[in-house]
């Protein structure tokens, strides 16, 4: 029987699928047994050795560390911090941004189709071990081995699916690399190539069993590497995923926390610690620090490009940042809304951390010799960290304070601000008191992390903050905010990109767009 030639990862996929406009089972531009002929004996097994299927492992790290910074991190940006009250734009010019403070956005906005691509890939990337790690025949292999690295792999497209969930909502949830397709399972195996849209309930209960057979074999915290896809990290999951409506269950999350405190895991001395650069700015002072659980590192010598987005090159030429000039108006600028916040709580440790004014060429938002930068990423020797002990204590806290254990929520809430120096909060009176004093934390301690609209969202507070962002009489009000399109339930998911809908069918548009 002669065969398609298997696709190897999502990369391909994406391609074979965008290059096949029209869909017939036999499209004159793909890969199939009316126009390629393979040999009798050839196998769908992609790696046959230890060192093949290592080397994929290492590739989905290093693919990692290089496609995070754009689409994991400064554009996710945009969605959680940008389209709130955390930050404007900052590139007024960059429509795709400012369309998504906006709320304007549509299925062409650039960020949002090569988002989509991006989060594919790296599905793609975890799915190539997944599959082919328990058809190798190396007696080399250990099965601590194998099951580790597959253990790795879950966790890490555990993740991307969490996170593409939240953004999209329903998404295709390709569980296996498509294998190469004969006439006898094209019926099977279609669907991996055009997949439909998974429910979002669906994508996290499989999330779930997934990650609870992943944590049986998967490496515990490394002190010295916090760039694993460890137990914590996968319990960390676990809990963000739980705390979300389509199967919300806050015991769980209180005791997926625990799990993760149990571990050898501690705030740092001091907030500044976890970005900072040392006295020489030769390197930061605490990259895979106590607090860290996943965190992807970049040195000077080998750095991250992403700071160029936010503000100077903080370790710059010479260690000088001012030595590093300004072209272009940068994204993410901080909001006149979230200094005040800052400034409420009497929080200099935290807002100085997080927020940095320098002097530019442009006066957009903010005058040109007071401008105000987004500074958690402040040169090319700093870490994205993707989840820390302080975001696990605050969601335990919201945890709690949903069970209506208002005394342990303060608790875990005070944790935090006695790192930031700032005075502890009194138990409130009721659960919501004490869910909003949580969000604010959690906006304080974890801006530009990621966080932002997901609290508000999962709080149902998101379309009030969204609608109340030009309002003067709002506590969300920011005079800085250009005009937010109202939104309603609709507004809430991103569109799915229009060029994926035109290459496949079988996917649907969210409500609204």
């Amino acid at each position: 029987m002669k065969k398609f030639i298997s696709i190897i990862g999502i990369t391909t996929f994406l391609g074979f699928m965008m290059s096949s406009c029209e869909m017939n089972l036999y499209p004159e531009n793909g890969y199939n047994e009316k126009n390629v002929e393979l040999s009798e004996d050839d196998s769908d097994q992609q790696y046959t050795t230890k060192e093949d299927i290592k080397g994929a492992l290492e590739g989905m790290y290093s693919d990692i560390k290089g496609s995070i910074q754009e689409s994991f991190y400064s554009d996710l940006l945009i969605y959680t911090d940008v389209s709130v009250d955390n930050a404007y734009c900052g590139s007024v010019g960059t429509g795709e941004i400012a369309s998504l403070e906006a709320h304007t956005q549509d299925g062409t906005n650039k960020n949002i189709v090569r988002d989509w691509d991006a989060y594919m890939k790296q599905v793609g990337n975890a799915n190539q071990i997944i599959t082919y790690i328990d058809g190798i025949d190396d007696e080399t292999l250990t099965s601590t081995e194998r099951n580790q690295w597959k253990a790795e792999a879950t966790i890490w497209r555990a993740y991307i699916w969490y996170s593409m969930s939240m953004l999209w909502g329903d998404i295709p949830m390709i569980d296996q690399a498509p294998p190469a397709i004969s006439a006898d399972n094209i019926d099977e195996t279609y669907s991996l190539y055009y997949p439909g849209r998974t429910p979002q309930k669906e994508v996290f209960e499989k999330i779930i069993t997934d990650l609870e057979e992943a944590v049986k074999y998967a490496p515990d915290l490394n002190p010295d590497d916090k760039f694993v896809c460890s137990k914590a990290f996968a319990y960390g999951i676990m809990a963000r995923v739980y705390a979300e409506k389509p199967i919300q269950d806050w015991s769980k999350v209180s005791a997926y926390c625990t799990d993760i405190e149990k571990m050898n895991l501690s705030l740092t001395t001091s907030f500044s610690d976890l970005w900072s650069w040392n006295e020489d700015r030769t390197d930061m002072i605490d990259r895979h620090s106590s607090e860290s659980i996943f965190e992807v590192p970049y040195t000077k010598s080998n750095g991250n490009w992403v700071w160029m987005m936010f503000w100077r090159n903080g370790i710059g030429v010479g260690g000088d940042a001012n030595e590093d000039s300004f072209s272009w108006a940068k994204w993410v600028t901080p909001s006149r809304n979230l200094v005040a916040a800052y400034e409420a709580e009497g929080d200099t440790e935290r807002k100085n951390q997080t927020i940095k004014y320098d002097k530019c060429s442009w006066s957009y938002f903010y005058p040109s010799d007071n401008c105000a930068f987004m500074y958690k990423t402040r040169c090319s020797a700093s870490s994205i960290i993707k989840m820390r002990l302080a975001e696990i204590y605050l969601l335990h806290a919201e945890a709690l304070a949903n069970q209506d254990l208002l005394t342990e929520a303060t608790e875990y809430v005070n944790k935090v601000r006695r790192r930031a120096k700032i005075s502890e909060i009194s138990i409130p009176s009721n659960k919501e008191d004490m869910i909003d004093k949580v969000l604010n934390e959690r906006r304080l301690e974890l801006a530009f992390e990621g966080q932002r609209f997901f609290d508000l969202r999962r709080n149902d507070k998101a379309i009030e903050c969204i609608n109340n962002l030009n309002m003067t009489t709002s506590s969300y009000y920011d005079s800085g905010k250009n005009e937010v399109r109202q939104v309603d339930s609709k507004g809430l998911l991103l569109p799915v990109p229009n060029n994926q809908l035109e290459n496949n069918p079988n996917l649907t548009q969210n409500p609204g767009y």
